[in-house]
C-alpha cells in the first residue's frame, strides 16, 4: 500500500482527493469510471506499477497502422487513439512505417495472425490514389472492421473520418489576404495523395472566390511532404516573387522559413508562411508558427467510437465525416511588405 506522501502526489495528479484514491487502489465501488481512470492514468504518469488487481482483462486488441513517426502529427494521433482504445479497454497493436521497412500489407497480415478485432488506418495506402483499393476490400470479405483516417475511399465499405482540407486553405488565404497579401503561394506534397488533392482544390478555390485569379498552376508548386520538400517547394515560389506562403504540412512549413532565410529575407517581416497540422512544438519554432490545426483529439475520439460500433455490429454511416480545421495565428504572418 503507498505511503501517505504517494497518496498525496496521487491525488494532486490525478486532481481527487487521497480518500478517492485510497478507494481506486482497493478496488472499492462508489468511483466513476472517467475518476479511475484518472487515478490510473496518475499512477502511469508517477511512474508507479498498477497493483495486480486493477490490471484489467483486455476486451481485444486492435490494431493501428500510421505512417513514418517523422511527422509529429502521426505520433500525436497515434497517441490520442491509443489512449482513447486503453480506456475502452482495448489492447492497440502499433504498426508504423518506414522507408525499405515493414509495408502496410505486411503489417496487415500480422494483424491477422494476431486475431485483431479490427484495424485503423491513419493516411495509409487508402489515401494514395494510385493503390487499388482492393486490399482493403478483402479485409472486409473477411470480416475486419475498419476506419479509415484522411483519406475517404467511397467505393470501400468502411466508414471514413478526415480534416476538411478543401476549408482548410480558405482559412489560410483569407487570413492572408487580411493582412495584405496578393501574392499567395501553396507549398505541397505530391498530388497522388488524397489530402494534396484537395488541399490544391481548395486552395485554388480560394484564389478564384478571393483574389479572381482563375489559374491556381503558376501558385502551386508540389515537392515531398518533409522539410526538404517544404524548401524546395518554396524556393520555387519565392522566385516568383510571392510573398506568402501556405504549406501542406508543419514540416513543409519549416523548410519553407529555411529557404526564406536562405535568401537573407525574414519571417515574417518579408515572407509569411502557414503551416499545416499544428502539430506538438510549433508553438516553440522561430518564429512561432501560425498553421492550421488538425482536430486531432475530437477525430481521435470519433476514430475509436466509431471502431467499437463496428465490433458491436451497429454499421455506422459509411459517408465521410468531416472535421473543421482551425487557423491558429501565431508570428510567422504579418502584414505584407510593401514594395520598395
Amino acid at each position: 500500500m503507498p505511503t501517505r506522501t504517494t497518496l498525496t502526489d496521487l491525488a494532486e495528479q490525478a486532481g481527487v482527493s487521497t480518500a478517492t484514491v485510497s478507494r481506486v487502489l482497493n478496488g472499492k465501488a462508489g468511483v466513476s469510471a472517467d475518476t479511475r481512470q484518472a487515478v490510473l492514468a496518475a499512477l502511469d504518469v508517477l511512474g508507479y506499477e498498477r497493483p495486480e488487481k486493477l490490471r484489467r482483462r483486455s476486451a481485444g486488441l486492435i490494431g493501428l497502422v500510421v505512417p513514418e513517426l517523422t511527422n509529429p502529427v502521426f505520433p500525436n494521433f497515434a497517441q490520442k487513439i491509443e489512449s482513447a482504445l486503453a480506456h475502452a479497454g482495448y489492447t492497440p497493436l502499433l504498426c508504423t512505417q518506414s522507408p525499405g521497412g515493414t509495408t502496410e500489407d505486411e503489417y496487415v497480415q500480422m494483424l491477422l495472425d494476431h486475431g485483431v478485432d479490427g484495424i485503423i488506418f491513419v493516411s495509409g495506402l487508402h489515401a494514395d490514389t494510385q493503390a487499388a483499393p482492393d486490399r482493403y476490400q478483402r479485409l472486409r470479405s473477411l470480416g475486419t472492421p475498419l476506419v479509415l483516417v484522411n483519406g475517404f475511399v467511397a467505393e470501400l465499405d468502411a466508414p471514413s473520418i478526415s480534416s476538411d482540407d478543401v476549408g482548410s486553405m480558405d482559412l489560410a488565404v483569407r487570413h492572408l489576404i487580411s493582412q495584405g497579401h496578393s501574392k499567395i503561394g501553396l507549398a505541397i506534397g505530391p498530388q497522388r495523395f488524397l489530402p494534396a488533392t484537395r488541399k490544391m482544390e481548395g486552395f485554388s478555390r480560394a484564389l478564384s472566390e478571393r483574389l479572381g485569379i482563375t489559374d491556381a498552376a503558376p501558385h502551386i508548386a508540389t515537392s515531398l511532404f518533409s522539410v526538404e520538400g517544404g524548401q524546395a517547394a518554396a524556393t520555387e515560389l519565392l522566385e516568383s516573387g510571392h510573398t506568402a506562403i501556405v504549406c501542406g504540412s508543419d514540416l513543409m512549413a519549416l523548410g519553407a522559413i529555411r529557404a526564406v532565410r536562405s535568401r537573407g529575407l525574414s519571417v515574417p517581416e518579408d515572407v509569411s508562411v502557414v503551416g499545416y497540422d499544428d502539430s506538438p512544438l510549433m508553438a516553440f519554432t522561430d518564429p512561432p508558427l501560425t498553421t492550421i490545426r488538425q482536430s486531432v483529439d475530437a477525430m481521435s475520439m470519433a476514430v475509436v467510437n466509431t471502431m467499437l460500433a463496428e465490433i458491436a455490429g451497429a454499421n455506422p454511416p459509411r459517408t465521410e465525416l468531416l472535421f473543421s480545421p482551425e487557423l491558429i495565428v501565431r508570428d510567422s504572418t504579418a502584414a505584407c511588405p510593401r514594395p520598395s
